[in-house]
This record gives C-alpha cells, sequence and structure tokens, in this order.
C-alpha cells in the first residue's frame, strides 16, 4: 500500500510494509487520513543523514498514536514493533522515532543517505520512498542553523493522501476537516519556502542560529537522540565534542586521533565498541581541548572518506548509552577520564 505525501518543496510517496509492520502502518495511515500532519514542519535535517517531521508542535516535543486521538484515555505512545529486523539499508527509509522506551507516536523520518545500520532497532523502520527522491535531494540541500540543525526555510507537509488502505477504521476516528492557517500559524521567523537564501539572508542564519541555541538547547536534548540519550534533559550539550558516524569497522581509535590531531590538541577519542564483543558500532566521539578546535575539524571533515567510508561529521548533542562522560569542566566542555 502507498501514502502521497505533499510538501512544500515536492512530492514523496512511500510504500508500507504492512506485513512486517501491521501496527505501525495503521497507525501511520490513519494520522494520514485525519490529516493529522498537514502543515507539519521539518523541525530537524541533517545533511545525508535524516529529515525528521511528524509533529503538529514543530519542535520535536508532541505527537501522539492514532490510539491517543481517537481515546484519549488511551496511551499517547504505542508499543514499537521489533520483528521482523528492517534495516536502514538505503535513502528513502521512513522510520517512527523511538520516543523513548521503545515506544512511537507520530513523529517520524526520512533518511538521507544509504547504509545508516547504526539506526537499525533503534527506530521502527515502515516504510520506504518509491517516487520523490528528488524531493529527499532538496531536503537534503536545505541550510540548517549549524548546531541545531532546523532549517532556515519554512519547509512543511502540506497533504497527505491515502492511495490505498487495507485497514478498517478504528472506532471512533473522525476526520477532521483541512486545517486553515491562522494568522500565528502564518508568522514565522524563517525563510518563506518560495525565496532563495542570498548573503543578507545568511546574516539572518547566524541570528537565528544564536538565537535558535539559545531557545531549544533544551529542546533538542528532549527530542530524538538517535545513538543515545542524555543524562539529563538539562544537561549541556559539549561544544568541544565531535559525534562521528558511518565509519568502517577496521578505523580505530589511533587512526582518527591522528587523522584529527591537524585540527588542535585532541583530549580523547574513542570508537564505541561493543561491551561483549568488542566489535565496532562505527560511530566515535572526539573531544579537542578548545570549541574552535572542534569547528575546524567540524567544517572540514563531514563526508570526507577514511578507511573506504564517508563519514559523517556532527556536534555531539546525545550522549551514547554505550560511552560514559566522566567529568565535565568548569566551563561546561566535557572531558575524558
Amino acid at each position: 500500500m502507498s501514502v502521497l505525501i505533499e510538501t512544500t518543496v515536492g512530492d514523496i510517496v512511500v510504500d508500507l510494509f504492512v506485513k512486517e509492520r501491521p501496527k505501525s502502518c495503521f497507525n501511520f495511515v490513519k494520522l494520514c487520513k485525519i490529516n493529522y500532519y498537514n502543515h507539519c514542519q521539518f523541525f530537524s535535517i541533517q545533511n545525508n543523514f535524516i529529515a525528521q517531521t511528524g509533529d503538529p508542535g514543530n519542535d520535536g516535543k508532541g505527537g501522539t498514536c492514532i490510539d491517543n486521538v481517537v481515546n484519549k484515555n488511551e496511551s499517547q505512545f504505542m508499543g514499537m514493533e521489533m520483528f521482523p529486523k528492517l534495516r536502514h539499508l538505503r535513502k528513502g527509509t521512513i522510520s517512527f522515532i523511538n520516543g523513548g522506551n521503545d515506544m512511537i507516536g507520530s513523529q517520524f523520518y526520512f533518511t538521507l543517505a544509504d547504509n545508516l545500520d547504526y539506526l537499525d532497532n533503534k527506530h521502527c523502520v515502515f516504510g520506504h520512498v518509491v517516487e520523490g527522491l528528488g524531493t529527499l535531494e532538496k531536503l537534503n540541500a536545505t541550510v540548517c542553523a549549524k548546531k541545531t540543525n532546523i532549517p532556515l526555510q519554512d519547509i512543511r507537509i502540506a497533504h497527505t493522501i491515502i492511495l490505498d488502505d487495507p485497514f478498517k477504521d478504528p472506532k471512533g476516528l473522525v476526520i477532521r476537516p483541512e486545517p486553515i492557517p491562522t494568522m500565528d500559524f502564518l508568522k514565522t521567523d524563517k525563510i518563506p519556502i518560495d525565496e532563495e537564501i542570498d548573503e543578507e539572508d545568511q546574516i539572518d542564519e547566524k541570528e537565528m542560529e544564536l538565537e535558535n541555541e539559545k531557545m531549544d538547547v533544551k529542546t533538542a536534548a528532549e527530542m530524538l537522540e538517535l545513538i543515545g540519550d542524555l543524562h539529563d534533559a538539562n544537561e549541556k550539550p559539549p561544544d568541544n565534542v565531535l559525534f562521528i558516524c558511518k565509519l568502517n569497522p577496521v578505523t580505530n581509535d589511533d587512526d582518527l586521533r591522528i587523522i584529527f590531531s591537524r585540527f588542535g590538541t585532541i583530549i580523547d577519542c574513542e570508537v564505541v565498541r561493543d561491551k561483549k564483543r568488542g566489535e565496532s558500532l562505527q560511530y566515535a566521539f572526539i573531544a579537542f581541548e578548545s570549541d574552535k578546535e572542534c569547528e575546524a575539524a567540524y567544517s572540514k571533515m563531514d563526508n570526507v572518506i577514511i578507511d573506504d567510508r564517508r563519514i559523517h561529521v556532527d556536534f555531539s548533542q546525545s550522549v551514547s548509552k554505550n560511552y560514559m562522560w566522566r567529568k565535565q569542566s568548569r566551563d561546561g566542555r566535557y572531558i575524558f577520564k
């Protein structure tokens, strides 16, 4: 079965894995049917990684499953289907976001690159894009605030159309009328989608980035943490630490230390490994002595090829559950011990 997702940058058609993920597909289809996703923003886009949407509040904090929409006495979230195992093998995979404790609501993402296997078993794959890869390329090319990954342009889901629905409607399902944008809805500090980002907008980007960092640090901590969780929602994301993923399994600590040391003094560097088998989980953390050194490495090393793998580099906004930060310095930077 298929669903057409009309966005403000183009259309996307997804085929759903009804046989493998019946409950997840039921949740998605019925939310589409009641126009739940209409006008939802893409609130976070990471280049060559994922584009997140599906939260009517547009901040990554909200959203609910269809059971709760139909009956407020039901849980806001539903259990995540784990079997059979489905993998993030190709660009255009669509997955529900694990909101914690293997529960899902309405938020989902599209993958923007192939072989994002470190997302496997962490979030709920339930379909893939069959038409509209060009639209995904537009999402991937979107200019975003550097540390929050919030798009500068106002990119939204305009409407969803169910092309084939094999599921019966749950009792009490009410199809909402097409939501009409209010003036408050139309007021946004983002750049309209029909306007290009020019040099003057780049200045606005810096101002917006600073403002978003002030307003959304807590939001970023509470929203999806793709690899692990911060110990506390109020914990300050480390400014001197880089997160590196999509590594070749043969790449080790010393390799990364040598490659990244040209940007400054490295306090510590560790490829995260399976505790039992010792195998690389294909992601790592590198802590620099200063924030500027970390920013320099980020600006130069994203999409660089190491050991025949094109890596992805980002600021460490999440801390892996398998990787314990031992000490935080007085100035808020994280260091290893």
